[in-house]
């Protein structure tokens, strides 16, 4: 059970612990006031933790404390984990970025795109382009999630049992022939629209690796990097150290235990989602994030080359344009203002358009719970942010987050 801790002195690297500080004083008033249950926080420079921040509880009920290897739901975290597999396949030739889905999934081979209508009675026309695998790592892909809420089709996908979990009994394999046989939002590659795309990534990875997700994310990732207690499902023995899920009371919105989402952490799932199925800890997540630091290399395990690693994190969206000019205003895990996409992050392309004092290049992503982490190589920084309070788009804790870390640099 590693656990992450400090091991630097924050002035040697260019911080101030007094300004450090700052960032636990400020989120334990979320805690004190109900908003949510407990939270740890980690920052990172030039490979050095300066700072691990840590209050609350992790079940409130129980009356359990908040612990540096507190055992977190990463949700869509998960996300950049599956995009990194997904290009180590791809760096050994093993797929293509250009290949069409269906030539891993024969499902996708007949997609076609909503044109109007309702979700009883939709009127749907034949993709123009086929689905590919590009358009999967980039959320382009005119795939959607039951929960947005905003489309006709989003409530087709609710209606076929999809929308916080998975029909029970329902493997990838399954998931993924079901959102083949519903229409796309968009023409594929034409707009930007969070996902299932990573979870049929997920498949992609199978199909093109002959082994399950877990198989391959343990053989090479999790393994190699070290992240001992990452996988789909609590193991045996850890169930004491998982943090119990909450969500907001919609008349005192403090923090109320969500029993049945939560307990679905317990047992290994039937369906293995690339976009948001892992548990992790902080010490776990920091070795991923370190790795993508360091270019694809961590402690002498490469996972990804240095070059590869840049144009992942490159914004790909055509013209250079922000998830505003690109993306359809719906829940995400980033603002869409400033912010690009890469092959599986948001990047930061304008902070001044963001309204933050992030850095230009700097990529990132959270998790549905509201986790978040993100990587500035120009400061060559990581910072990470966990709790468990669901939906993350209930508090403004990211960008609260960013203004308390960066005015804590002083170099």
């Amino acid at each position: 059970m590693p656990a992450l801790a400090v091991d630097s002195d924050p002035a040697e690297l260019g911080l101030s612990a007094e300004r450090l500080a700052r960032i636990d004083r400020f989120f334990q008033s979320y805690v004190d006031d109900g908003r949510i249950p407990g939270f740890l926080v980690a920052v990172t420079r030039r490979g050095r933790v300066v700072h691990v921040g840590h209050y609350g509880s992790r079940d409130i009920e129980a009356g359990k404390p908040v612990e540096t290897d507190t055992l977190w739901r990463i949700y869509s975290m998960t996300k950049p984990v599956t995009s990194v597999a997904a290009m180590m396949l791809y760096e050994q030739g093993a797929l293509e970025l250009t290949d069409p889905v269906s030539r891993y999934i024969p499902a996708f081979a007949d997609v076609r795109v909503f044109d109007g209508g309702s979700a009883l009675r939709p009127l749907t026309v034949p993709a123009l382009h086929p689905v590919t695998v590009r358009h999967l790592l980039m959320h382009t892909s005119g795939l959607t999630y039951g929960f947005h809420h905003a489309h006709p089709v989003d409530a087709m996908y609710r209606r076929a049992g999809f929308e916080w979990a998975i029909p029970e009994g329902l493997d990838l394999a399954g998931c993924c022939e079901a959102w083949a046989g519903l229409p796309l939002l968009f023409q594929p590659g034409t707009e930007w629209n969070y996902s299932v795309s990573s979870d049929v990534l997920g498949r992609v990875v199978e199909v093109a690796s002959g082994q399950g997700l877990d198989a391959f994310f343990q053989e090479h990732i999790l393994g190699p990097l070290g992240m001992v207690d990452t996988a789909f499902s609590v193991r045996e023995g850890q169930g004491d150290r998982l943090a119990a899920l909450y969500t907001p009371d919609p008349r005192t919105r403090k923090a109320k235990r969500e029993e049945a989402l939560g307990a679905r952490a317990l047992s290994p799932p039937t369906a293995l989602q690339g976009g948001s199925g892992l548990m992790s800890t902080a010490y776990d997540y920091h070795r991923f994030t370190q790795m993508l630091l360091n270019e694809g290399e961590l402690d002498g395990v490469r996972l990804l080359g240095s070059r590869t690693l840049r144009y992942m994190t490159r914004n790909q969206l055509p013209g250079g344009v922000d998830l505003a000019a690109y993306g359809r205003p719906l829940f995400a895990e980033t603002p869409f203002d400033g912010v690009g996409f890469g092959l599986g992050f948001g990047v930061v392309v304008d902070p001044v358009a963001l309204g933050l004092p992030r850095t230009a290049g700097e990529y990132n992503w959270g998790g549905a719970a509201s986790t978040s982490f993100w990587v500035d190589p120009a400061e060559q920084m990581t910072v990470l942010f966990f709790t468990q309070l669901l939906p993350s788009s209930t508090y403004p804790l990211r960008a609260q987050l960013s203004q308390l870390v960066m005015q804590a640099l002083v170099d």
